[in-house]
């Protein structure tokens, strides 16, 4: 049976920077220590980074032929853990192409958790990373030495460490992951490379009458409005230019969005749609297709209260707080299945505002501060360290003016 989850040590060095290298990969069974697969091989005339690089490769792949779920990669680079990470520029340009291949293979494990570790507990892939430098040289290869992690102590059933460990389990089942959440993401200044990002570009549906006329709409399914045809034309155009090689499109079911989400989709070169129901408008209930003046002098309290708490829902209809939850669970999803990818998601105005405000770390008055246009586009890059950038909010450069 596959092991689901392993660990990876991986180390590489050359006897000069540059000189005669090689690498070494071991990968592990997590709880035993058991050596599962070994990797290594002399690559020639390299630096210590490239062939550090090249030793991660080799045990991510080997961790992917095991039929690994999960891995925790360690090195006792730090250069490679942290750009690895999404924390360190890759300024080295020799490494990037390298580094996109081991991101390529990150996005084949549903997580991978990259871990610096000190030199000597890393001794296993420093021996066949060694061994391998020696075949480089010309010199004969000593063999490596074969060592095994002490196996971890297992706590009695009903000992104070299970107990811990049951409570902590339980925990995990109910929040979300650090790489999702970038409430637990390190801070950083230093710009990420974007290669190793999930890219969503966040698209609003193209006006409808409703908008126009200045109307709640929610779970109403109004279609788009000659303007917002017209709106949704340039906006398809502009994303073809933002995302050329996009992973997909995913949309709201309502037909505002499906069809902005279509006419993306045959700009990008034919990619279906996809749809998902969690990426539907808030419902308004009792406001749903009447205009702001007339909900505010109808249900002035309701509104105050709305406004006040996004734990309120408007009368008959759904809170923020609800919205929120689903556009989470969205986000989640794409990036499980498109990690590492561009993905061009279509939906309205609350969802959109409420992914924003998720990835900029603000609170709530950011909801009725933050304007959204019919058709207008944000960028937000996520990293699988739970790393943020939003890089654009409310584009709006493409659209004629009116």
């Amino acid at each position: 049976m596959a092991p689901r989850v392993v660990v990876v040590e991986a180390d590489g060095g050359s006897r000069g920077n540059p000189g005669p290298a090689g690498y070494g990969a071991v990968v592990r069974a997590p709880d035993t220590g058991e050596v599962l697969a070994e990797r290594s091989a002399a690559i020639g005339t390299a630096t210590n980074n490239v062939a550090e690089y090249r030793g991660l490769i080799a045990g991510l792949e080997a961790a992917a032929e095991l039929g690994a779920a999960e891995v925790e990669a360690r090195m006792d680079s730090k250069l490679v853990v942290e750009q690895m990470c999404g924390r360190w520029q890759i300024k080295h340009p020799g490494l990037r192409p390298l580094a996109a291949q081991a991101a390529g293979l990150v996005g084949r494990f549903t997580a991978v958790r990259f871990t610096w570790i000190p030199r000597d507990r890393n001794r296993h892939a420093d021996a066949l990373a060694n061994a391998a430098m020696d075949a480089a040289a010309g010199s004969p290869a000593q063999p490596a030495a074969r060592t095994a992690e002490a196996p971890r102590q297992v706590a009695a059933a009903d000992s104070p460490a299970r107990a811990a460990a049951r409570e902590a389990a339980a925990r995990a089942a109910t929040t979300r992951t650090s790489g999702t959440d970038p409430a637990t993401a390190p801070a950083s200044w230093e710009p990420r490379p974007s290669f190793t990002a999930t890219r969503l570009v966040l698209v609003r549906h193209g006006a409808t009458e409703y908008t126009e006329q200045r109307r709640y709409s929610g779970r109403g399914d109004v279609p788009l409005s000659d303007r917002g045809r017209s709106q949704v034309e340039a906006a398809a155009n502009r994303v073809t230019a933002l995302v050329p090689s996009a992973a997909a499109v995913v949309s709201s079911p309502l037909t505002r969005c499906r069809h902005t989400a279509e006419t993306i989709a045959a700009a990008l070169g034919g990619k279906p749609v996809r749809v998902d129901n969690d990426l539907v408008e808030c419902d308004f209930g009792a406001w749903e297709g009447r205009t702001f003046t007339e909900v505010r002098e109808r249900w002035a309290g309701e509104m105050d209260a709305w406004l006040a708490s996004t734990a309120v829902a408007p009368p008959d209809g759904e809170s923020f707080d609800d919205v929120a939850a689903r556009s989470r669970r969205s986000v989640d999803e794409l990036l499980k299945v498109y990690r590492g990818e561009a993905v061009v998601v279509v939906s309205h105005v609350s969802p959109i505002k409420l992914i924003l405000r998720d990835a900029l770390g603000g609170g709530d008055t950011m909801l009725h501060r933050l304007f959204l246009d019919a058709a207008g586009i944000s960028v937000v890059d996520l990293w699988p360290d739970g790393g943020v950038a939003v890089r654009a909010v409310n584009d709006t450069a493409h659209l004629p003016s009116d």
